[in-house]
């Protein structure tokens, strides 16, 4: 059950005028005198406050003149009452209870106060006033507790609605973040990338596993564009790319630095098992056989180095660099481990 200072419950500005068209909230002439004759005379000044919301209610009030607003926070519109009217009743039918909303004076006027046991005393002196009352009370009340439902209804509505566009903001962030972090051609990660996986390491147990970097650059690559045609050079780096992938682990990272150059970051045990990794992707780019490059047989070259600290990542690219160096000048085909 609500009352009319509660948000759910009809608002408009109090008027005079017969039965016809007098306010839901609003008392005839002789129920405004029956009440009143069982309330306390009250004067209030603008922005006198009655009640708080949330407070324990004791009493109802009557506006004999002058207006109340009261207001309900949480984004509900405010109401504004006048001569008349009344506010607060659920406090004198069903006792204690704590208040809807905040009552203020917003004018100059007089108000009645009336407290549960003087309504009590009011129901055995003018039972048939009282009932009239009550009923029309009760049945404003409900009007109240239809239009509050619809109102919830449709809050929950703009907040399922709200919730729909933020998870689909998320997901678009999402994707947009994941396609700053991917490179276009291959798919693999990027620089960007690779700089968050490697921030992100430091909050992960390697479980007494070594982390290690393996740098990968295509033999001859540039004859291949020249020769076969852009085209061509890009399908070679898809094909290599993929066997990069196919090499790393859930927890490792397989990236394309740029041009024909890829990294993979790997947990490994030991040195033997850094050079199986090595020559295992060797093995799968000479064993490609792409129709576009005709009699050409791709191979590349492997600098690798621990990321052991100190160090960081500029330290432990130029180890794998050197050592990618080292491999090229071997003629390509290698992997050299920086010591």
């Amino acid at each position: 059950m609500i009352s009319t200072d509660h948000p759910g419950s009809p608002a408009a500005p109090a008027h005079s005028g017969g039965q016809e068209g007098r306010l839901p909230s609003q008392l005839s002439p002789e129920e405004f005198r029956v009440l009143a004759a069982a309330g306390v005379s009250r004067a209030v000044l603008p922005g006198e406050e009655l009640f708080r919301r949330g407070e324990a209610a004791q009493s109802m009030y009557l506006i004999d003149t002058g207006e109340v607003r009261l207001g309900f926070d949480d984004g509900l519109a405010d109401k504004l009452l006048g001569p008349g009217q009344y506010f607060g009743e659920l406090a004198v039918f069903i006792g204690r209870h704590q208040r809807f909303a905040r009552a203020v004076a917003e004018t100059p006027g007089v108000l009645y106060e009336i407290t549960q046991p003087a309504f009590q005393n009011l129901v055995e002196r003018e039972p048939a006033h009282v009932a009239r009352f009550m009923q029309r009370s009760f049945s404003y009340l409900v009007a109240g507790e239809h239009q509050l439902v619809q109102h919830l209804k449709r809050r929950n509505e703009d907040l399922m609605q709200t919730l729909d566009t933020l998870r689909q903001t998320r997901t678009e962030l999402t994707v947009a973040q994941q396609l700053v972090r991917t490179d276009d051609l291959t798919g693999l990660a990027n620089r960007r990338g690779l700089y968050r996986f490697l921030d992100e390491l430091g909050r992960q147990d390697l479980n007494d596993l070594k982390l290690a970097l393996l740098l990968v650059d295509i033999d001859h690559f540039k004859q291949i564009n020249d020769r076969s045609g852009h085209l061509a050079g890009d399908t070679a780096l898809r094909a290599c790319a993929e066997e990069v992938r196919r090499m790393a682990g859930p927890l490792e990272l397989p990236c394309r630095l740029g041009g024909d150059e890829f990294a993979l970051v790997l947990r490994v045990s030991d040195d033997g098992e850094l050079a199986n990794r090595a020559l295992g992707l060797m093995s799968a780019i000479r064993s490609l056989r792409l129709p576009s490059l005709r009699e050409h047989r791709l191979s590349i070259s492997i600098g690798g180095a621990f990321c052991q600290d100190p160090g960081g990542w500029s330290s432990w690219y130029s180890q794998a660099d050197r050592a990618l160096y080292e491999a090229k000048r071997q003629g390509g085909d290698h992997w050299r481990l920086a010591r």
